[in-house]
């Protein structure tokens, strides 16, 4: 096997490949470069230990998330745009379940030594925040936007989780109800924004 022309960017879509595959717990610079065909020592070159590679790992992750709720038309309708946010977001989380899964249900390496890692989640929020400052509410201050986002991805994040955990199998919802979940917290989610 010819080792990778940019091995750093193949370490990192390795260590994610392998996070998928056997769990982040089993992530090891050692495994990541035997997958790539490389000496053991070869990652080194560019990562000082595991928590170096796992938060580019993440960093990249959250980029790629950033640039998936990113790609959708701009409606040229505030609220519209925001709906069409949410359903990226349920969206994404249904078809990259471990890449979610990763982001927000693992523990990440310290956000003080990883601030790129930490650049890269905030990208994202700030999508959220960024559709919320638009909407025609009148004046803003920071601070309830702020509170704002916090609201929206906190129920939207929610119901991902009880989605992903089956917590649905253990209610007795109708099957309609289970239909309409996610359109009925994006609705909640507007009538609330439009009434504050």
């Amino acid at each position: 096997m010819e080792p990778p022309r940019d091995l750093k960017a193949a370490c990192v879509a390795e260590a994610i490949v392998l996070i998928e595959e056997v769990g982040l717990e089993k992530l090891s610079l050692r495994d990541v470069a035997r997958r790539l065909g490389v000496s053991h020592q070869a990652p080194y070159k560019h990562f000082e230990n595991r928590d170096h590679i796992l938060a580019e790992a993440v960093g990249a992750v959250f980029a790629q998330f950033a640039a998936y709720l990113n790609d959708r038309p701009d409606l040229g309708d505030p609220w519209a745009d925001l709906r069409a946010l949410g359903l990226r977001y349920f969206a994404y989380a249904e078809e990259r379940p471990l890449h979610y899964r990763l982001m927000f249900s693992s523990v990440l390496p310290p956000a003080a030594a990883y601030p790129e890692m930490m650049r890269q989640a905030q990208h994202a929020f700030s999508l959220l925040r960024a559709r919320i400052a638009a909407l025609p509410r009148g004046a803003q201050s920071a601070d309830a936007i702020e509170q704002d986002a916090l609201f929206v991805w906190s129920t939207i994040h929610g119901l991902v989780s009880v989605m992903n955990a089956d917590a649905f199998a253990t209610l007795e919802l109708s099957d309609a109800a289970r239909a309409q979940r996610i359109d009925a917290a994006l609705d909640r989610i507007g009538a609330a924004l439009a009434a504050r």
